[in-house]
């Protein structure tokens, strides 16, 4: 009998130790020295001090921002642990609103987001991603097209020409990857820096 555990065990223990403890040191390793900045979480510094990743959504909601997709993500209540309570890009709860394109409440919310951007630009159709949230609830990007309907509401509040934010937006605004993969965006939060540091003047 113990032929044949003696094996299973050598084994067990080798790839135990090749799939549960080399490879992931070596990739770890090798990320660290080829793509040091994403394998730290694509961290974004201001002044020294870290403001956020360019992987994760912010929750922006003054005017003199660019705001996000929405965000579905929830936390615990404080006040009852056996509730939640909205939590707009809580990294630690990264998930969906599970709302189907029949859900009334769905239905309801993304109206009532529409009627509010329509008054802050009713001359442009609302773009769709500034109404649906993401699968992840974490989407730290926009379509360009959401970036330019947010820009007089941005300009007005931050006393700056509509060219000049128009003008930030598109030097902010990423390619498909390699061309053809995806789709055109902007990151919500290298915009926001952007226009911080004195951008769209």
């Amino acid at each position: 009998m113990l032929k044949h555990i003696r094996p299973a065990l050598t084994v067990l223990i080798g790839l135990t130790l090749i799939t549960g403890l080399l490879y992931p040191l070596a990739i770890t390793g090798i990320a660290g020295v080829l793509f040091p900045e994403q394998a730290n979480g694509s961290l974004i510094e201001r002044n020294g001090q870290i403001v956020g990743s360019a992987l994760i959504g912010q929750n922006f909601t003054q005017d003199r921002y660019f705001h996000g997709r929405p965000s579905a993500t929830t936390a615990p209540d404080p006040k009852d642990s056996t509730k939640t309570i909205d939590a707009p890009y809580n990294a630690a709860n990264s998930m969906g609103s599970n709302l189907g394109p029949t859900s009334k409440a769905l239905a309801d919310r993304i109206k009532a987001d529409v009627d509010k951007l329509k008054t802050e630009n009713p001359a442009q159709p609302v773009p769709v991603d500034l109404v649906t949230a993401s699968g992840s609830g974490l989407d730290p990007n926009m379509s360009p097209e959401a970036a330019l309907f947010q820009v007089p509401r941005v300009a007005k509040a931050r006393g700056l020409p509509e060219d000049g934010v128009r003008a930030l937006v598109a030097t902010h605004t990423e390619a498909r990857l390699m061309g053809w993969l995806g789709e055109p965006r902007v990151n919500v939060l290298r915009l926001n820096l952007a226009l911080d540091q004195g951008g769209g003047r």
